[in-house]
């Protein structure tokens, strides 16, 4: 699990949709995801704290949770099909009782930013989702990578070999 924090909400040039970025702790990788203008709304409050005269849908399950004893662990961003993103909130009861409530991604976000809790994308997300925001750092470490790749020698493997340590039980005639 990578976690990620909101970076903002943008506006797609082409569309006009917002669109909210999430960044990694390292501010790496940006995950944009497209989503509705009252999802966008609802994140704008919670990331400058603005408080309406009556309760939001979100401040609603947040109340109920509240109510419920229940805390909100963690949210999850864990898949992506077709164009389309999915999350898990991850709640826990007073007792122990853990729960996954399947979500919306822009829905668990504000969630996630009400309740102070962790927001994680799950590898295959960033791998397919993700965008470089270093792309001087990621060209650094390819080369790094190059030249390391490109230094090794055969012998390198045969030390490594010699002083790997095998695991108990380990027998050589059965592998």
């Amino acid at each position: 699990m990578i976690e990620m924090q909101v970076m903002g909400i943008a506006i797609d040039t082409k569309s006009g949709s917002p669109i909210v970025v999430l960044n990694d702790i390292e501010k790496r990788r940006a995950l944009p995801i497209w989503i509705g203008q009252a999802e966008a709304s609802a994140i704008i409050r919670q990331l400058e704290n603005i408080k309406t005269p009556r309760p939001m849908t979100h401040d609603l399950i947040c109340n109920l949770l509240d109510l419920s004893s229940f805390i909100v662990e963690k949210i999850e961003i864990n898949d992506y099909n077709d164009t389309t993103y999915y999350a898990t909130i991850f709640v826990k009861g007073k007792n122990g009782e853990k729960y996954e409530i399947d979500a919306r991604p822009s829905d668990a976000i504000t969630i996630a930013l009400k309740n102070k809790s962790s927001i994680f994308v799950t590898p295959n997300v960033v791998l397919d989702g993700t965008i470089s925001t270093d792309e001087e750092r990621d060209e650094q470490e390819s080369e790094e990578f190059k030249k390391f790749v490109n230094d090794i020698k055969p012998s390198d493997f045969k030390n490594l070999l010699e002083n790997f340590e095998k695991p108990e039980g380990f027998n050589e005639e059965n592998s």
